[in-house]
């Protein structure tokens, strides 16, 4: 799976296959809860038909024997990379991997757990949603929690990378959204960094929206964006 993943946040199958047509090859793309919301298992289906990889962010977070059955369901579609939160716990966790595993028939996708949102700060994760220490810290006890459950990685911001790779391994993988380039605006994301710096942190995939979707060019915005994760380059 190509370590670039264009987010696919588009609101409907229209908008987003349109976008997809400006591409001649196969890229990696994440579906989220928008455009799944909206137009159904199908559009990964017809985006899977397409040749492109896919990582279904559904961010499944419930009791452990409904995380089960919905990964159960997920798994008939053949993406390449899903997710749940870890604030689920442990048994909620190994519970969604045991259903991963029921509902596949062929290899499994790599299975990530959300741990800290890039858009909460350090007030929103004290003050707000109570819990206390540092977002690395957290970050950490939550995906030392995932690979006890089972799963292969976690999504992380760039500057939770170095730390979950130092103590979980090189192997278990972080995928990190909120990338801009350096004249890029962040949005709604707190904590974005540039390709170089995600390249320096180590991080194994970056997730790029609009700074791409919403480029004027968004096959040129790509490749640049890439290359410059590829080559530690902003």
């Amino acid at each position: 799976m190509n370590r670039t993943i264009v987010a696919l946040d588009f609101k409907d199958r229209e908008s987003t296959l349109s976008f997809l047509d400006k591409f001649t090859e196969g890229i990696a793309v994440k579906i989220g809860m928008e455009l799944f919301y909206k137009e159904g298992p199908d559009i990964v289906r017809e985006i899977k038909r397409r040749g492109h990889d896919i990582f279904l962010d559904l961010k499944v977070c419930d009791i452990p024997n409904t995380a089960r059955g919905a990964f159960r369901s997920l798994a008939s579609l053949d993406v390449d990379m899903i997710n749940l939160h870890c604030y689920g716990g442990k048994k909620m966790m190994e519970e969604a991997m045991l259903g991963l595993k029921e509902g596949s028939k062929g290899k499994l996708p790599l299975a990530i757990g959300v741990t800290i949102l890039t858009s909460f700060d350090q007030d929103v994760l004290n003050k707000e949603i109570g819990i206390p220490g540092s977002i690395a810290d957290s970050a950490t006890r939550f995906a030392s929690l995932a690979k006890e459950s089972g799963l292969g990685g976690v999504v992380c911001s760039v500057f939770e990378a170095k730390k979950i790779h130092e103590t979980l391994g090189k192997d278990f993988v972080t995928v990190c959204p909120g990338i801009r380039l350096a004249s890029q605006e962040s949005q709604d994301q707190k904590r974005v960094a540039t390709p170089k710096t995600a390249r320096e942190e180590g991080v194994d995939y970056i997730v790029v929206g609009r700074a791409i979707t919403a480029s004027k060019d968004p096959v040129s915005s790509y490749r640049t964006i890439k290359e410059a994760f590829e080559n530690g380059r902003d």
